[in-house]
């Protein structure tokens, strides 16, 4: 069947500005032309489908180019697919994960539009993308509602931002690190072993599946450590006799596991 470009946007379901902006990302192949009219077929309408099929999965404009093309390979598309849809999944009780916009999110956090935009622009909160659009889920709630106790304990908003600033920046230089670390010795490791397409694919994902958990736990473990020891330090260094031992006496509480009962 032959479409004139208004008539493909129509079956397609999607603008002609969208069309053309696929052109030039070489995601759409160009059409035939008769005289000054282009032509698009069946093919084209295929592929702006199967488009909006992979976004509706999470991926960007650019790893479907790469899809199309068939730049890339079955098992980096799964790994892909786990890292962009499967993280968030699920709840940790195994409830199907919510997603939410930034108007929900912010009634439910009970903060304002306007900061959390603001937040997303620094890299604080950094959203997913589920059926093709930016969303949040009820982990970015809660964690708003943590940063919200540092305010209600009296720390200025712009020190907790400029704080925040900070460890986004220091944790995707960690991050990249430990990604450039998965792709050198996980990834292209099975790549070399020439497994099957389906194989290698279960098995990187299964291997990105479990490094993801114990790596955010180690990071989180690290850095509670290094917090505490910083405060003991600090207060120890300023503080009065009542607040050194208070402090001590907490240390302990939270760094050292409660001894086995000897039997």
């Amino acid at each position: 069947m032959e479409y004139r470009v208004e008539e493909l946007s129509r079956a397609a379901l999607v603008s002609v500005d969208t069309i053309r902006f696929y052109q030039s990302k070489r995601l759409l192949a160009p059409p035939r032309r008769t005289g000054r009219v282009a032509i698009y077929g069946d093919d084209h309408l295929e592929r702006l489908r199967e488009i909006r099929r992979l976004q509706e999965r999470g991926f960007t404009l650019g790893v479907i180019g790469r899809i199309v093309r068939d730049e890339l390979a079955r098992p980096d598309e799964a790994l892909v697919e786990a890292v962009v849809g499967g993280a968030d999944e699920r709840r940790p009780d195994g409830s199907p994960e919510e997603f939410l916009t930034l108007t929900t999110l912010s009634e439910r956090a009970g903060v304002p539009v306007a900061l959390l935009e603001a937040l997303e622009k620094e890299g604080v909160l950094i959203p997913r993308r589920h059926e093709g659009e930016r969303r949040y889920t009820d982990a970015d709630r809660v964690a708003l509602r943590s940063g919200l106790r540092l305010l209600e304990y009296g720390l200025p908003l712009g020190e907790v931002l400029e704080l925040a600033r900070l460890h986004a920046q220091s944790a995707r230089e960690l991050a990249e690190r430990a990604v450039e670390l998965f792709d050198d010795n996980v990834r292209h490791a099975l790549r070399r072993e020439g497994s099957g397409d389906a194989e290698a694919a279960a098995r990187l994902v299964e291997a990105f599946d479990a490094l993801l958990p114990a790596t955010v736990s180690l990071v989180a473990h690290h850095f509670r450590r290094i917090l505490l020891a910083v405060a003991q330090e600090h207060i120890e260094a300023v503080g009065d006799q009542d607040e050194v031992a208070a402090v001590r006496f907490e240390a302990r509480r939270r760094l050292e596991p409660p001894m086995a009962a000897e039997g």
